[in-house]
């Protein structure tokens, strides 16, 4: 975006197979920093291109046949490579996965372009981490043409989420971009990533049921993820805004001994009612 926006913010995202996300992913960051500033990286000259792909830059790369470990770890470096080439054309690097949606609270009332023209101390930043699921005894099927947010009230707040998934300088993300590697973390307390791997059961079912996934070694990782909606059914929701904070807090001081650049998990894994001023926003 141009005007008053003095810093020049593009955004990064690899995929392969996905024909839900990638709409949802254009529109939105398209609001947020401009249709221009997109760099969406298919893996696969057999990807078909996006229906909006004339708005956006997208660059088809040769597949590579890796299981999941090592996928993660090779998108993680490529994307690392491609970011810190375009550190020569922008200031900052916004870098996640297609189902992932970095957000400013909207009570500051500002574009994510907005937002990030405020000094930056730090070589990343952290957005606090609320994986989105389905509530299935409240919550109907999702319409991808409506706001997620509008259909889904509830999330688990979880450090495996609060990536540092904005780069004001170029670095180096580790597998997943769970961790910058080399660095700290800063968890910004006006960022949120909503994380929309498990929208909606019925998708994630089909996911759970592909063979070829199970083959590439998914299926701890999908057996894992699929536990978000018991977790969401079964436990009592507490209200976002007052656990906010003790989130960040928490996330910020008990960290991993293994891993002391990652945020740490919280034993309880809360639940909490996502606020209502998100609705409209994702």
């Amino acid at each position: 975006m141009t005007g008053q926006n003095s810093k020049r913010i593009g955004a990064i995202s690899m995929v392969r197979n996905d024909e839900f996300f990638i709409p949802k992913w254009i529109n939105y960051y398209s609001s947020q920093i401009g249709p221009e500033n997109l760099f969406l990286i298919l893996d696969g000259h057999d990807q078909p291109l996006p229906a909006d792909h004339d708005r956006i830059n997208v660059i088809r790369l040769p597949h590579q046949e890796l299981g999941r470990v090592h996928g993660d770890r090779n998108r993680a470096r490529l994307v690392s490579y491609f970011a810190r080439a375009l550190f020569r054309r922008y200031e900052i690097i916004i870098a996640n996965d297609i189902d992932e949606f970095l957000v400013v609270d909207p009570d500051m009332h500002k574009t994510l372009a907005e937002y990030l023209q405020r000094p930056i101390r730090s070589a990343s930043l952290s957005a606090l981490g609320l994986d989105v699921g389905q509530h299935t005894e409240l919550e109907a099927p999702v319409d991808p043409q409506r706001p997620f947010l509008e259909q889904r009230s509830y999330a688990h707040v979880s450090a495996r989420y609060t990536k540092p998934v904005v780069a004001a300088a170029p670095l180096t993300w580790g597998s997943g971009f769970h961790r910058v590697k080399g660095r700290n973390f800063h968890i910004d307390p006006n960022l949120y990533l909503f994380h929309f791997g498990m929208v909606d059961y019925d998708i994630s079912k089909d996911k759970l049921d592909n063979q070829s996934l199970h083959n590439a070694g998914w299926t701890g990782h999908l057996d894992r993820r699929y536990q978000l909606f018991e977790l969401i059914s079964k436990n009592k929701a507490i209200d976002g805004d007052e656990f906010f904070d003790k989130a960040r807090r928490r996330q910020s001081l008990l960290r991993p001994l293994f891993a002391l650049n990652k945020p740490g998990m919280l034993a309880e894994k809360p639940v909490i009612r996502i606020p209502d001023r998100f609705r409209s926003v994702v």
